[in-house]
């Protein structure tokens, strides 16, 4: 079963999570091409989640380098992160 990395990042300002929002939307599947599914939920103005599923854990380790450099290009903008890894129990698609 996939494994998935789910992180909820709450921005310092609106201004911050416009930027990162934009980047992601734009770059995420060309820096993540192992990912079987991202997601990105804007849930106000200053906090997303991003969330992103992989094949296995060793997909998922693979595509850690990308993600720290990604992170860390905004770090001064974080108020915080919170980051959760699991096994994927269910994925239903329609």
């Amino acid at each position: 079963m996939s494994v998935s990395r789910i992180s909820v990042v709450k921005f310092k300002s609106k201004e911050a999570c416009d930027e990162m929002v934009e980047s992601y939307t734009s770059n995420a599947p060309s820096e993540f091409p192992e990912a079987e599914q991202l997601l990105h939920i804007r849930i106000d103005d200053n906090t997303s989640i991003a969330v992103s599923l992989y094949k296995d854990k060793e997909a998922m380790e693979r595509a850690s380098a990308a993600r720290d450099k990604r992170m860390g290009a905004r770090e001064d903008q974080y108020e915080s992160v919170e980051t959760h890894v699991g096994e994927v129990k269910l994925n239903h698609k329609n």
